[in-house]
């Protein structure tokens, strides 16, 4: 039976949009089972914490379980490719760190492209690092800091938590926009740096707020100021370095990541989840205890924030010559 024209490519024109209306219900449908988040750091630190209160959140969202995923190793490395290498289907998410735009330089061969293969979601929180000197240190402020390094050059040591890691950039993008030379100490860990910091061995870290935070109270650390545009609430005594030092920035910050390829209808549901999320005063409050800020926005803003960061982050590693 020859059918009519018309009616032919009608069903044709059917046909070709069934992948697209299952494809369509199938997100609306989303989720279904229960979410993995992973994130490249062991438990117990910042980037655990936001992994857990944001996958507790989540999970009231979107009425299904998030669960956490700890895969430390390799500088975040396999965290992210064990997310590049998951199905596409929006049930396995990354918790996207700054090293994610630092690694992308600092490492010559990645089995991966972050920018290519990870889709961006939404941001979740950023926070600034503090300006921390040993008390025997004879200096109050960040002019007074510049102005003892440029005088004894190569005669503080600045610790921190690793080569690559956010605490080590702070400082070297500091080191390469005043032209002072401290001799950069790394720690396996930000733990043992500031036990070492506290007692003497070295002389200035660039720490995360909330573990320097009640040594500066102390009096165990001299704060002189936060890495941020602006003061922290956690440290509200304390100016930022711009003040001293225009055009300088330096924060930690965290994010939601999937698999390339995940459908742009489930980006778009978790995106309105976390933003809904962060616009709770609760979020706000419990963000502001860890000394950060939430980082509302579309898939796209956060697109735009890791693209920055990558472009920035690969300067400095290059202008400090630093190796994985």
């Amino acid at each position: 039976m020859k059918l009519p024209r018309r009616q032919f490519l009608h069903l044709a024109a059917g046909a070709v949009a069934l992948p697209a209306v299952s494809r369509l219900a199938w997100a609306q449908a989303y989720p279904t089972q229960p979410l993995r988040l992973i994130l490249g750091y062991p438990p117990g630190g910042s980037a655990d914490i936001t992994a857990r209160l944001t996958g507790q959140w989540l999970s009231e969202r979107l009425g299904q379980p998030v669960i956490v995923e700890s895969r430390p190793g390799a500088g975040t490395n396999l965290a992210t490719e064990a997310v590049v290498r998951a199905a596409p289907d929006g049930y396995t998410l990354l918790l996207v760190p700054p090293a994610a735009a630092i690694n992308a330089t600092l490492y010559d061969k990645l089995n991966f492209n972050f920018i290519r293969d990870i889709e961006p979601i939404a941001g979740i929180i950023r926070f600034p690092n503090v300006v921390v000197v040993n008390p025997s240190v004879p200096v109050k402020t960040i002019p007074e800091l510049i102005a003892y390094a440029k005088a004894n050059p190569g005669k503080l040591n600045m610790a921190s938590s690793g080569n690559g890691s956010t605490i080590h950039m702070s400082g070297e993008l500091f080191k390469m926009m005043t032209g002072i030379d401290m001799v950069h100490v790394p720690y396996r860990g930000g733990a043992l740096a500031l036990t070492d910091l506290i007692g003497g061995q070295v002389h200035v870290m660039f720490d995360n707020i909330p573990t320097s935070a009640g040594h500066i109270k102390s009096g165990k650390l001299r704060g002189l100021a936060v890495t941020g545009t602006e003061r922290s609430a956690v440290l509200p005594d304390l100016p930022a370095v711009a003040d001293f030092l225009p055009g300088y920035e330096a924060s930690a910050w965290y994010g939601l990541g999937a698999p390339k390829h995940t459908p742009g209808e489930i980006i778009d549901k978790v995106n309105k989840a976390m933003n809904a999320v962060l616009a709770d005063p609760k979020t706000k409050e419990r963000f502001a205890e860890l000394g950060g800020s939430t980082v509302p926005g579309s898939p796209a803003d956060f697109g735009k924030l890791l693209a920055d960061e990558t472009e920035k982050w690969g300067k400095v590693v290059k202008f400090a010559g630093i190796k994985a």
